[in-house]
């Protein structure tokens, strides 16, 4: 039902998790879809929603969420906060207070969790989108409650074995293309979410 990522664990809901290659055709406007399905899919519980980038721009392979949330933050999408970028990156040390001021903030928020993780070297480049939530650093022994409605995760290297230096070393090739398609996803995929577009 759901990969072998190594550097995120998932908690899925009963909803099947999308794999997504984005150097195969029609691969933006099919993960557009699926995201946007699962959004509608929150409409009677939410308010608002909140994207929630996690990683560290000290690490190349965990970079992948800062920078989305910093692409995004570029596109300026509607109706959306976003949480997690280069400037100011959300990660081990601060997720847990990001969490409380959510709680605080946006009550009744739905939640879209991005993050790296590190999976089969086949699926390297590949990203995964499903309902359920993320459990960040769970490769590097890092005790982090879940966090997210729906989550994207990209794979942006082989896990298994070593996996901080794995991270620290994965090709920023790898990361920033990923990363561009993602950001570049989330703003389509909001645009075609009826309950935010029509706030």
């Amino acid at each position: 039902m759901y990969s072998s990522t190594t550097q995120t664990n998932i908690i899925p809901s009963s909803s099947p998790l999308t794999t997504i290659n984005p150097h195969e055709p029609a691969a933006l406007s099919t993960f557009v879809d699926v995201l946007a399905r699962l959004l509608n899919e929150l409409a009677n519980n939410s308010s608002k929603l909140v994207i929630l980038c996690i990683g560290s721009d000290r690490s190349t392979g965990d970079s992948l969420g800062p920078l989305v949330g910093s692409m995004l933050e570029d596109l300026h999408p509607r109706h959306a906060v976003i949480l997690g970028t280069l400037s100011q990156p959300v990660h081990a040390l601060n997720l847990k207070e990001t969490r409380l001021s959510i709680e605080e903030k946006y009550d009744s928020a739905a939640v879209l969790a991005v993050d790296a993780c590190l999976g089969q070297k086949d699926k390297i480049g590949c990203l995964e989108v499903g309902r359920g939530s993320l459990k960040p650093g769970a490769a590097v022994k890092k005790r982090i409650p879940p966090v997210g409605d729906v989550y994207i995760t990209g794979i942006v290297n082989v896990g298994g074995f070593m996996e901080l230096m794995v991270l620290q070393s994965t090709r920023l090739g790898i990361v920033f293309p990923l990363a561009r398609f993602i950001g570049w996803g989330i703003f389509l995929a909001i645009s075609m979410t009826d309950w935010l577009s029509e706030r």
